[in-house]
């Protein structure tokens, strides 16, 4: 049953185009942080090393995820939860608190341990193996839940119902656009409360404080201020009214809005770009669809608690998305286990067969 020409893109094209993409992405992403913060007093070092972290933890997924395309998401999975589990005390948010020091990120984290949990079931072949991973990404919620970051246990939660119902799931593209809606919805809301144009703002405020809304607001303040390059990179605490005067924080709470306050229109045009290009990378990816759509879930779970924290101010956070991303796009150099739990064989392209 061959394949009509020109109707899939070979495995080279495959693996290739989302790459190029990719590296021209952040390539732009870090040129702009430059010129941005050309002439002025700003740090673009912060930026640099998030772009680094997220191409460093891609090419270690992507190598990882060819060699062992369960253990290395399970066992990354694992390494977090052993972490959440032995310093207990130690994720509080204290500023010595290892890994991160703040207990938001360090649950950020733990929804990504979530995604490669869920990741790592749908490759493996034994059906205990399976249910003790996703035990697994399931006692990842609690946990969350635990450190007192209700956002990221629901996220935990959705990641794993996303990956459970992705196994009816007949196209990728449509579970991916909605998953990028989502993501879109989370930062619209934002930049809307930021604005006070939502209706039920106040009741919203007070859910997520009056600090973080007023942060919120200093940040889109500066962005219609300075719409092309922005205060400059890692600038905010120093040119905010509300930063200074808290003189307890020094980001905005919201990857978007400090993006756009520090980066322009530019910058958080560039910040999207980097979101879709890792759902592309995953829609082309040759992995089953309920990998892809699990990841891909999971990065935007992340991308929904970056909408209201800074959590992708930690160099681990950004390299464990560009981890999970890897892994999940990475072509196995074994045979996976390459169906997508109702029978499809994983290819969502578009494959036309003739006699």
């Amino acid at each position: 049953m061959p394949v009509v020409a020109g109707s899939v893109p070979s495995s080279r094209e495959r693996s290739s185009v989302p790459d190029l993409l990719g590296a021209a992405v952040l390539v732009c992403c870090a040129v702009w942080a430059l010129v941005s913060a050309a002439g002025r007093a700003a740090r673009p070092e912060g930026v640099l090393l998030a772009l680094l972290a997220v191409a460093a933890g891609y090419a270690a997924g992507r190598i990882a995820g060819a060699i062992l395309p369960v253990a290395a998401p399970a066992f990354a999975a694992t390494v977090v939860a052993v972490v959440v589990v032995a310093v207990p005390k130690g994720l509080s948010g204290e500023p010595i608190a290892p890994p991160l020091g703040y207990s938001n990120a360090n649950a950020a984290l733990l929804t990504l341990a979530a995604g490669a949990a869920c990741c790592a079931a749908w490759a493996a072949r034994s059906g205990p193996l399976r249910l003790a991973l996703r035990l697994l990404a399931a006692a990842t919620a609690g946990m969350a839940l635990a450190m007192g970051s209700v956002a990221a246990g629901a996220a935990c939660l959705g990641v794993l119902l996303c990956s459970l119902a992705a196994a009816r799931m007949d196209r990728r593209l449509l579970g991916l656009a909605g998953l990028a809606l989502c993501a879109v919805l989370a930062v619209g809301g934002s930049v809307l409360v930021a604005s006070d144009t939502l209706p039920g703002t106040a009741s919203l405020t007070t859910q997520l404080t009056q600090r973080r809304v007023d942060l919120w607001r200093s940040a889109l303040d500066l962005a219609e201020t300075h719409p092309l390059r922005g205060i400059g990179p890692d600038r905010f605490g120093e040119v905010s009214e509300v930063a200074l005067a808290d003189g307890d924080t020094d980001k905005a709470h919201s990857a978007a809005l400090q993006e756009a306050a520090e980066q322009g229109v530019p910058g958080v045009t560039l910040l999207g770009c980097a979101y879709l290009w890792m759902l592309y990378a995953l829609w082309r990816s040759c992995r089953s669809t309920p990998v892809v759509l699990t990841a891909a879930a999971a990065l935007t779970g992340l991308a929904v608690q970056a909408s209201v924290d800074y959590v992708l101010s930690y160099a681990a956070v950004t390299a464990g998305a560009g981890l999970l991303a890897g892994m999940a796009t990475a072509r196995p150099l074994a045979d996976e286990h390459a169906h997508d739990g109702d029978g499809h064989d994983g290819s969502e392209h578009g494959a036309v067969t003739v006699p």
